[in-house]
């Protein structure tokens, strides 16, 4: 009994220990270098817009080409030292491609962002979506944070460089779409483009994390969250065929009542927990910031996965969707009469797979969960996961450096992106892909990408370009 005590105590003093030592590894961080820029001309321009209505939608006919032209045609104009310094073209439907020529070309980055947005619903809407109206520090509109803004910035940003005589070292792409938001050919044509020229970027900044406050169990720091891979999708579809009839007479079980029990069976028994990289690099940056008792878990994975796993399961959401593939049921289709029971119906699910699981793995992992073969389960639509990029590279050691020189309190670390981006199209051509947003936002303002009354406090425009002044002076 004694030497199960001394046992015991060994091993608590060693879970102990590990967590008292698992503090945040000495760095130094970049000294903040300011340039100056016409912060009101930023403001001006993202206003000027958001009031194109380029909003995509699969059906290309469904699209105002004209809102489309109109902020394209805008862009010489406010934009007039990049096209005359830069080579651009028109690359598909949609795509606008820059290049500035650096001193060498060994060594190319690309700044990526999209200028469609989703479609709006105005009557959810305070303000009209499209307006540019500017009211108590912000500008409201579509856009705004989703991707606008750094459309904008990157160009404001080069713009001001090269009024300043500035010339990169290497050179620099801006790639930018306007069919992102429907999974469109614009950064698949640029990507192809860029391949059969030889083109292998060493650094690729899309979309992604942002800088954000109070999202990481027990720190209280700013975190600003740099995307390294992203998630994989699936567009599931669950049907059921039988004969159909009418309602007055049913069988023990309808297609219904089958589809419904595989829905049952599928969010009781969620994807397996997989620590990925991105992830577990996460974990090891900002669990050394969190209260000693978080840091206890986070230092001693090795035994706490398990429980920490069974707490994602049981509250879900962003810290359960870093931690396993996810399955959410977003679609039912039926009967088209309330007494008729239908001879097919089906649930939609959106999957999003984490690194380490495939399209196929996930799609038997549900077939053996639902266990019924009557219910046929398929892709609609999918996508593997991303690869993951080198934390070890020179491209994070620039995006790592923009970001403190920008945000002098914030911790930077990696993380996967749960969303889709265009940028996955890149990782064709480079393993660099760096995925971040430019902007400090709060848990209200990433609420309203993609929802009712988008938009961004005045100043965060000027962070945005400070935040490209900082990373293209590093290229």
């Amino acid at each position: 009994m004694l030497y199960v005590l001394i046992a015991l105590l060994i091993f608590l003093a060693v879970i102990l220990i590990r967590a008292a030592m698992f503090r945040p590894v000495e760095d130094v961080r970049a000294v903040p270098d300011p340039i100056e820029f016409d912060e009101q001309r930023a403001i001006d321009h993202l206003r000027s817009l958001v009031m194109c209505k380029t909003v995509s939608y699969e059906d290309h006919s469904l699209e105002d080409e004209a809102e489309f032209d109109k902020l394209r045609a805008l862009l010489p104009e406010f934009y007039p030292n990049v096209f005359r310094v830069c080579e651009f073209e028109r690359v598909g439907r949609t795509g606008l491609l820059f290049r500035w020529r650096g001193k060498s070309d060994a060594a190319p980055s690309v700044m990526m962002a999209h200028y469609d947005v989703v479609p709006v619903d105005e009557r959810g809407w305070v303000k009209p979506a499209f307006d540019g109206i500017i009211e108590n520090g912000e500008l409201w509109g579509r856009g705004t944070l989703d991707t606008k803004i750094t459309f904008c910035s990157s160009l404001e940003a080069a713009e001001t460089l090269i009024e300043k005589g500035f010339v990169p070292e290497n050179d620099i792409y801006f790639s930018y779409a306007g069919d992102e938001e429907v999974f469109g050919q614009g950064a698949p044509d640029i990507v192809d483009l860029l391949e059969s020229r030889g083109i292998t970027p060493q650094l690729v900044v899309d979309e992604g994390g942002a800088v954000v406050q109070d999202v990481f169990p027990g720190v209280k720091e700013k975190c600003a969250m740099v995307g390294i891979a992203e998630k994989g999708m699936i567009a599931a579809d669950f049907t059921y065929r039988g004969n159909g009839g009418h309602a007055s007479a049913p069988l023990p079980h309808g297609p219904v009542g089958y589809l419904s029990k595989a829905v049952w069976d599928v969010e009781t028994h969620p994807f397996p927990v997989r620590l990925c990289s991105p992830v577990a690099q996460m974990y090891d940056t900002l669990g050394r910031r969190s209260s000693f008792v978080y840091r206890i878990i986070f230092s001693n994975l090795w035994l706490f996965l398990p429980v920490l796993d069974m707490l994602c399961k049981k509250s879900g959401g962003e810290l359960n969707a870093l931690m396993r593939t996810t399955c959410a049921f977003t679609q039912m289709e039926g009967s088209a009469a309330n007494n008729v029971i239908p001879p097919q119906a089906s649930v939609g699910a959106n999957l999003r797979l984490i690194a380490g699981d495939t399209v196929e793995s996930a799609l038997d992992y549900l077939r053996k969960t639902v266990n019924n073969p009557a219910i046929e389960i398929t892709a609609r639509q999918s996508q593997e996961p991303s690869i993951t990029s080198d934390t070890s590279s020179d491209a994070w050691t620039r995006i790592k450096k923009a970001i403190e020189q920008t945000w002098t309190d914030a911790v930077v670390t990696p993380y996967i992106m749960m969303q889709c981006s265009d940028s996955r199209h890149f990782n064709r051509i480079s393993d660099k892909v760096m995925r971040f947003s430019a902007m400090e936002l709060t848990k209200d303002e990433r609420s309203r990408i993609h929802g009712n009354n988008e938009r961004i406090p005045l100043e965060k425009i000027g962070k945005a370009v400070e935040f490209y002044l900082n990373l293209e002076r590093q290229c």
